[in-house]
């Protein structure tokens, strides 16, 4: 009996140990883009997400991440908590829907996505992975500015973000290349330097000598509402407006305001998503003012008629396009199905030379386009890698 008793505690005494280490593999932090001091959200080691929010007085909340919601669990305290499904590492808006409406979590920073302010949770990659887009405090660091403009074409303010390497200061004497990266439907100028952590991938590849210095200007491609909310809009008028403002206003300021390199070799522009399709509209038609072009996930729709009609037919003449064109790319998640795969073969086939790349494992999201940047970023301006930029 004694034997038995003592067995059954020593079995028991292994089970605790076992749960205990089970739970202590998935425990809990706060994540990264909480406000100060908020314990929730928490991510685990398994990438699940840990909400809990207090409102006593509701009767169905749910958390709702990019559309896959969430039933929440009220506890006697008025405290509402659910556990997602383990994510992809990376970043995602997410919002709280309290009784039908949906709202920002009040201990998420807000950011602009889904054409309203997010809230937002950054499921972390391992920090090797996560290096390029981390800071380090080891190395210089560039600036980003916010710049005002007048348009005389809206007849209004407007805004751009304005990201200068470290050297840019103390350099004087230098003029740099210029890279206009564009943000996706729904979002705004604001998503590349706080979603995207551009500034920390271009501090940590200038650093380690993997891109040349460069000035890269972020502006609002007037398409930060989901299409279809503005009535009687069509596809081809979705954020067409941009294209105009930019080559006559934009690029003026920018090269008026900043010390920059202003023929079309020292010119590149490169977007996500609805921002891919801006681009491409921009460049392919003004090849007399850019020379890199990128696309990362572009809404890209010009194979449905046929390649040889895209774009005035420029891809039918491939010694010429490859002439012009220094850098052409395009990358894409493994995990979406955004089309770049097709076009490239279809590139490849007509002979126009460009880069594809494939992000492993990754949606239509902010990690897949991080690391499209990260790959696009060294083969820009590579005619200046060993020039002196002098004025």
């Amino acid at each position: 009996m004694k034997k038995t008793v003592i067995t059954a505690l020593f079995l028991s005494a292994l089970l605790l140990g076992s749960q205990m280490a089970f739970a202590h593999s998935l425990e809990a932090v706060t994540a990264a883009t909480n406000i100060p001091e908020a314990n929730y959200p928490k991510v685990d080691s398994r990438n699940r997400a840990h909400f809990r929010i207090h409102a006593p007085e509701a009767m169905n909340v749910k958390v709702d991440i990019c559309g896959h919601k969430y039933d929440m669990t009220r506890n006697a305290d008025g405290f509402w908590e659910a556990v997602t499904q383990p994510l992809v590492v990376g970043f995602h808006y997410y919002f709280i829907v309290v009784d039908g409406v949906s709202v920002i979590d009040p201990s998420s920073e807000a950011f602009y996505g889904c054409g309203r302010m997010a809230g937002g949770i950054e499921i972390p990659e391992d920090s090797a992975s996560a290096a390029y887009y981390t800071f380090d405090k080891n190395i210089p660091h560039g600036q980003v500015r916010e710049c005002k403009y007048y348009s005389e074409i809206e007849k209004s303010e407007r805004r751009c973000f304005v990201y200068t390497p470290a050297e840019y200061e103390t350099n004087t004497s230098r003029r740099y290349p210029v890279l206009y990266l564009q943000h996706g439907m729904g979002e705004d100028e604001r998503g590349w330097h706080q979603q995207g952590r551009m500034a920390n991938i271009l501090d940590n590849q200038i650093a380690g000598g993997k891109c040349v210095p460069m000035i890269v200007v972020m502006d609002y491609g007037n398409c930060g509402y989901i299409f279809g909310a503005r009535p009687g809009e069509t596809r081809d008028e979705f954020g067409a407006s941009f294209t105009p403002i930019m080559l006559n206003e934009l690029i003026p300021f920018v090269d008026n305001t900043f010390r920059t390199l202003t023929d079309r070799d020292n010119r590149a522009m490169a977007g996500l998503s609805w921002g891919g399709h801006e681009t491409f509209q921009t460049t392919l038609h003004n090849l007399d003012k850019f020379a890199h072009i990128g696309s990362f996930s572009g809404a890209l729709f010009f194979l449905a008629d046929g390649l040889e009609k895209a774009y005035g037919g420029i891809f039918t003449d491939a010694t010429a396009f490859n002439s012009k064109v220094h850098t052409f790319f395009l990358g894409m998640g493994t995990e979406e199905s955004f089309g770049s795969d097709k076009i490239s073969d279809a590139l490849k086939g007509a002979g126009i030379r460009h880069t594809y790349f494939s992000s492993e494992g990754t949606h239509h999201e902010w990690l897949t386009w991080r690391r499209c940047l990260n790959e696009f970023l060294p083969l820009l301006f590579k005619q200046n890698k060993n020039t002196a930029y002098e004025k």
